[in-house]
């Protein structure tokens, strides 16, 4: 267990976490500025969820060695997992199960201290619908491997969580 409890201690780690948010989201954009798919309200909610990923791993990386770093990185670690798990989850029912009475708005709703669709509108503003179903792989579709992604990290979560609080001997 020592080794695995150095690794959650060191900057690689988190930094890892921090890079794999930053690949989702430029493969969010990819999608968006190259393949020329619109991104729906849950489409963007979820980005911001991968956006607390990349903030969770800059917290951890800031002083990985320190407990309070790495409790506050790993309580945001575990909620943008859980939450952006649950966002996936409820774009795929509305794709998979699509109803005039369950769509998702047009406009997002962010916090008024917060407003990232204002600050950066060529990320986070919608353009799509969320019943759309624009791009699958292997017949999975891009909710289904958020829902895919997220479950994983969680995993990951579970695995760094004892090391990560457990004291070094």
């Amino acid at each position: 267990m020592s080794a695995l409890q150095l690794f959650c201690r060191g900057r690689l780690s988190w930094g890892l976490l921090a890079l794999s948010g930053v690949v989702l989201e430029l493969a969010a954009l990819f999608f968006q500025y190259v393949m020329d798919l619109a991104p729906c309200v849950m489409c963007i909610y979820v980005r911001v969820a991968v956006l607390g990923l990349i903030l969770a791993g800059l917290i951890g990386m800031l002083q990985p060695k320190r407990w309070i770093f790495r409790f506050v990185g790993l309580v945001s670690w575990a909620v943008s997992s859980v939450w952006g798990f649950r966002l996936a989850y409820e774009l795929n029912d509305m794709q998979v199960n699509p109803s005039p009475f369950a769509t998702c708005s047009f406009y997002p709703e962010f916090p008024s201290f917060m407003p990232l669709d204002v600050w950066l509108p060529s990320v986070f503003s919608p353009t799509g619908m969320c019943s759309d179903l624009p791009w699958t792989w292997l017949s999975v579709s891009m909710a289904q491997w958020m829902m895919v992604c997220f479950a994983i990290y969680g995993v990951i979560w579970l695995i760094m969580l004892v090391p990560s609080v457990k004291p070094l001997k």
